[in-house]
Order: structure tokens, then sequence, then C-alpha cells
């Protein structure tokens, strides 16, 4: 399907455009190696042909994100026609890896490399000082096989150091996660000390206010009953003989001299 074609948004036709230009590098680079008769130099252009492969792999993988993070954006159909594109460009990577496949048959080489969107891929490239397999003596193939076997025990052994790690580190997290367990339960019963406690001082709080209250209460009546002795005094003082206040014990006014005096003569008289 033409680029043209295709509703893209900007990111997706760049994306795109690369894509094509790694297949028209590929394709224009597997008619060289038709010309090419020497096998060290066919190995080169494989090895480079190889490289442009992971390079629209891993633009492919972005294509595919992009596509998805745009599904929401695009109407189906749009989206349909891009998925129908990467899955094109994705048989068309398979088919320049299946074509580099024999080649490197044919070189003698049996690495084994995988170029699929669905499944892992392995790095056709990722032993390229290894000498090939065909090549190698049998003194190389067992000295290489040594060495393959040392590389090994050396990353058990720092598997093994990492796991003794990871161990340590987890009993040390779980012992200082069971001391602040423990914590944090004295804080517990702490706060339910406290919390007791305050309850405890807001009932006798309380209680002293009613008492204070009470006592206010009983003040108050007392100091009433003393301003009412105190102004039966002074108005005592002021109008002896206000008649409202002579039957009070003890402040009734004196009698008259006169009518002793009237008494005590006509007892004489008799």
């Amino acid at each position: 399907m033409a680029k043209t074609e295709l509703q893209m948004s900007p990111q997706l036709e760049q994306i795109h455009g690369e894509i094509r230009d790694n297949f028209r590098a590929l394709a224009n680079g597997f008619q060289k190696l038709d010309k090419i008769k020497d096998s060290n130099r066919q190995s080169k252009q494989l090895e480079e042909l190889a490289g442009k492969m992971r390079e629209c792999k891993r633009l492919l993988k972005e294509f595919d994100r992009e596509i998805k993070d745009e599904e929401t954006r695009n109407p189906p159909e749009v989206h349909k026609q891009l998925n129908d594109e990467k899955q094109s460009m994705i048989k068309e990577l398979n088919s320049y890896v299946t074509l580099r496949k024999t080649y490197m048959s044919s070189l003698g080489n049996k690495r084994v490399e995988l170029f699929d969107m669905g499944g892992g891929a392995s790095d056709p490239t990722a032993d390229d000082n290894v000498q090939v397999a065909s090549a190698m003596s049998n003194q190389e193939l067992v000295n290489a096989g040594m060495r393959t076997m040392d590389e090994t025990d050396h990353a058990i052994e720092r598997s093994k150091q990492v796991v003794g790690q990871t161990i340590e580190v987890g009993t040390q997290t779980a012992v200082t996660l069971k001391g602040q367990t423990d914590q944090m339960g004295r804080i517990v019963n702490e706060l339910d000390t406290i919390h007791f406690s305050i309850k405890k001082a807001s009932q006798l709080v309380t209680e002293i206010g009613r008492q204070v209250a009470t006592d206010k209460c009983i003040m108050l009546f007392l100091l009433l009953i003393v301003c009412g002795v105190i102004a039966i005094i002074i108005v005592k003082i002021v109008n002896p003989n206000n008649k409202s206040i002579r039957d009070i014990p003890g402040l009734a006014p004196p009698a008259p001299t006169t009518r002793r005096l009237l008494y005590l003569k006509s007892r004489e008289s008799f």
C-alpha cells in the first residue's frame, strides 16, 4: 500500500518512510550480494544487511506503538489500514530474513536468527568476533568450549552472590519490619492509655466544674443575706422610727422614756 493512500500522523509518516528506506537498502544490498564472489566480502555484506534488518525491526515496534497510541483518535477504517500496512511490512522484513538465512547457509554459517514481531529475536551479530565453526580446528573448538564453560561458571557464581545478597537484604528487611511492627504495637498501647487518661481527666474537670458552680451559688446566696442585713442596719440607723422593721428582733426602737416615768409615778401614788 502506498504511503499517500494512508492517513498518518507526522510521527507515523516519518517512521514509515524510514522503514521503506531501509527496505530499499536491503533490496539493493541483496542485489549486490549476487555479484560478490568472495566469501569474506559476502559475510561482511550479510552482516551489514543484518544491521539494516535490526533497524527495521526497531522501527516496526515504534510504528506499532504509535498505532496503538493513536487508536482512539483514528476512525476504525484508518486503524485497520495502518495495521494492514504494519503486517505487510513485517512480511516483507521476514522475506529478507529468510533470504539472508539462505545466503548464510550457503556460506556454512549455522547461527540461527529470528526476526518476528510476535516473538523474541536473537542478535545476528552477537558473536561477530567468533570464528565460523566450520573453519575451526578440533583444538580450537575445545578451547572455545572451555572458555564458554568458564564464563558460564563465572556467571553462575555471580548469580549466587546476587541471590545471597538478596536473601541477606530480605532478612534485614524482615527484621526491620518486625521491629517497626512491635514499635507500632507499643505506640497503639500508649495511645490507648493516653485516651483513657484524657477521658478520666475530662470527667474530673466536669465534676470540679459542677462543684465550683454549686459553691458559687451558695456564696451568692450568703452574699445576698449579708447585703440584706447590712441594708436593714443602714435603714434602721438612718430612720429609727420606721415601723416596717420594728418586728425584727433586736432592731425594734426602744420604748419612750416618758412612758416609763408615768408608770413609776402611778406606783408611787398607791
